[in-house]
């Protein structure tokens, strides 16, 4: 999916499943999805979808136990990082690929002063002085906003739109290849999440930064991602650019997700939400994930997997019926 040409990085049928109360919790079942240099591809779907497992799969940071990757490969310009040894992936971290955490209360160390948490990654990274490091510190905070003076500040003398700031200055201090951004404005209200996306938005420009973008947030996607990959119990259930995904969606629940939204434009009572919840992943059904929340879903949806069919272009979709009367009526009127 999305190849036009050699492939900056490819994941390719990746499978992870966690272990818990000697219960297999499969979290990821079989993604498989491609990005080029300098694009934006969104991860979208609800909470437990698997988004976060596959960032964290790709940055090799995942609790092993519990996690444990099943199969699969990840390729970074045609190197598996999956069978590069620790010391290998360390010296990709932050230099080649950066997370930016959904939590910026977490993701920083309260004891120790921001400055020396971003001049830290570059020093590792980039093997110079401790003066230079600081140096480069102090020009990362700046470009995302925040005067040099603050160096030496602790986070709790931050707010939380500024601790952001922090992390993405983090992220981008080695100008790495490749931007994990994990619900990075989720935790902002919504005038701060603008001014966050703006700055994500130029420095990826001016560093021609690959970004994989985590959310569950439409607007987000609307704004920032070329391409979009709709994830659903762990599988992509749609696929495409972001034009063929807004204009012509296809999966039963990519047009619940759009039906879902507030529309200023229609004077309705109440919004359109998707029945259910989403399958225990320790339980998933057999066929389709989505079959037992879809109003279009038959016995053959039940009985078996659904592949991946080819639509136009770059668009593919998981379903038997994108072209049932009814769904392509329901996606006009959201499409």
């Amino acid at each position: 999916m999305g190849k036009k040409g050699t492939p900056f990085i490819e994941v390719n049928n990746l499978k992870v499943h966690y272990t818990s109360e000697g219960r297999n919790i499969h979290a990821v079942n079989g993604v498989s999805f491609s990005l080029q240099k300098g694009e934006t591809l969104g991860l979208v779907g609800e909470t437990g979808a698997g988004k976060t497992t596959i960032a964290k799969s790709i940055l090799r940071i995942l609790p092993q136990p519990p996690a444990q990757v099943d199969s699969g490969e990840i390729l970074l310009e045609g190197t598996d990082l999956l069978k590069l040894s620790d010391d290998e992936m360390r010296k990709i971290r932050g230099r080649r690929i950066a997370m930016i955490f959904q939590d910026p209360m977490t993701a920083l160390n309260p004891v120790m002063r921001v400055g020396r948490q971003i001049a830290e990654g570059i020093a590792l990274h980039e093997k110079i002085s401790a003066k230079e490091a600081e140096k480069k510190a102090k020009r990362m905070l700046e470009m995302v906003g925040i005067p040099a003076s603050r160096y030496r500040d602790y986070p709790h003398q931050f707010s939380g739109g500024m601790k952001q700031r922090v992390v993405i200055a983090m992220a981008l201090s080695c100008n790495p290849d490749l931007l994990l951004a994990d619900e990075p404005t989720t935790a902002l209200d919504v005038t701060i999440q603008a001014q966050v996306l703006d700055i994500i938005k130029n420095l990826q420009k001016e560093m021609d930064t690959s970004m994989i973008m985590i959310t569950h947030d439409l607007g987000i996607v609307a704004e920032v991602c070329d391409n979009v990959a709709v994830v659903y119990a762990g599988q992509i259930v749609e696929y495409g650019s972001r034009e063929e995904i807004f204009d012509h969606p296809c999966h039963p629940y990519t047009i619940g997700l759009f039906g879902s939204l507030p529309d200023i434009n229609s004077d309705v009572e109440r919004l359109s939400p998707i029945m259910g919840m989403p399958p225990d992943p320790a339980n998933l059904p057999s066929g389709c994930a989505f079959s037992p929340r879809c109003p279009y879903a038959d016995e053959r949806c039940k009985a078996a997997g659904v592949e991946l069919t080819g639509i136009d272009g770059t668009h593919v979709c998981r379903c038997l019926h994108r072209d049932n009367e009814q769904v392509e009526k329901a996606a006009r009127v959201t499409g």
